[in-house]
């Protein structure tokens, strides 16, 4: 007979109510059947697990009380356990780990995450450390069950995109550079400029990707910077020009830092989406945070739209 569960819960009710007929009562069973199988314990180990001389109260043996600290070791964390999958079950728990390839989406993430604690406080979130040039490998290793990404190269036939949102990227110069008072810049425009952005492959880059290379144009001359209020600073101090997403721009544009000025005479939209597994899905709680992320950048980020049928 091995060591069960069922004998850690009869050896804690058996110290909890100092007796074989309150502890049967509590564990549902007859006090013949528990003191049964507390002797066949005792008979498959070679010990004795009670105090049982006559006259005296029944107490636990040494045995009995190590047995008993094993019990009150490990049955609440089996509880716990336990009432976590119920809530799973419901769907109201759960584990959600996000790897952003976006550096500025912190500026609109970190607030949906907050809210969305405040109804989901059972969903255990966690961001991927670090910016993630390529996060769907880590989708696919399970390493991460959301990411954000802006063009996804080939992916698995298991994972799904979400649209979020489209959002608009703005050239940023000193407002007292040349191309300052334009209405809108061209590629061309960037010809003989500094251009001032993120070290990462210029695939991943917006810039790059939708308007710059179609019109076959390499700025003169490249400067990376690993932060975002970095890239603003050197913009507003005349080192060169950007291109961001309009919501990253904040306090730079409102005190006149920098300018920020639309890519093209209709502007360079793109959009952001989330990708997670077929699986993943189909959870309750990622539904809530797709959502939830649509309704807190909807309300408070500028420079970006609603996702017609979305």
């Amino acid at each position: 007979m091995p060591l069960e569960i069922r004998h850690l819960r009869t050896i804690e009710a058996v110290a909890q109510f100092g007796s074989l007929a309150a502890a049967a009562q509590r564990l549902h069973l007859t006090p013949s059947a528990l003191s049964h199988q507390l002797r066949g314990l005792e008979a498959e180990f070679g010990v004795s697990l009670l105090d049982r001389e006559p006259g005296t109260q029944l107490r636990l043996s040494p045995t009995g009380e190590a047995l008993l600290a094993v019990a009150r070791e490990v049955l609440p964390r089996i509880r716990q356990m336990q009432e976590d999958l119920r809530r799973r079950a419901a769907g109201n728990s759960g584990r959600l780990r996000i790897a952003v390839e976006c550096h500025t989406c912190f500026d609109w993430l970190t607030p949906a995450m907050d809210h969305f604690r405040e109804n989901w406080p059972d969903v255990e979130m966690d961001l991927v450390s670090g910016f993630q040039q390529d996060p769907l490998p880590l989708l696919q290793n399970h390493q991460a069950d959301l990411t954000v990404l802006t063009a996804p190269d080939a992916m698995a036939s298991d994972i799904l995109l979400h649209p979020l949102f489209a959002y608009e990227v703005v050239a940023l110069v000193n407002p007292r550079h040349a191309l300052a008072e334009r209405s809108f810049l061209t590629p061309e425009d960037f010809l003989e400029e500094t251009l001032i952005t993120y070290p990462v492959e210029d695939r991943r880059l917006d810039l790059f990707r939708e308007f710059l290379q179609p019109a076959g144009v390499q700025p003169w001359r490249r400067r990376h910077a690993e932060l975002t209020v970095i890239i603003l600073q050197l913009v507003a101090s005349g080192q060169g020009i950007s291109a961001l997403p309009a919501w990253a721009v904040g306090s730079y544009g409102e005190k006149n830092y920098v300018r920020a000025i639309p890519l093209g005479p209709r502007g360079l939209w793109q959009t952001l989406q989330a990708a997670t597994t077929a699986e993943q899905a189909e959870q309750p709680h990622m539904q809530a945070f797709l959502a939830e992320i649509r309704a807190s950048v909807a309300a408070n980020l500028f420079g970006v739209k609603d996702i017609p049928g979305v």
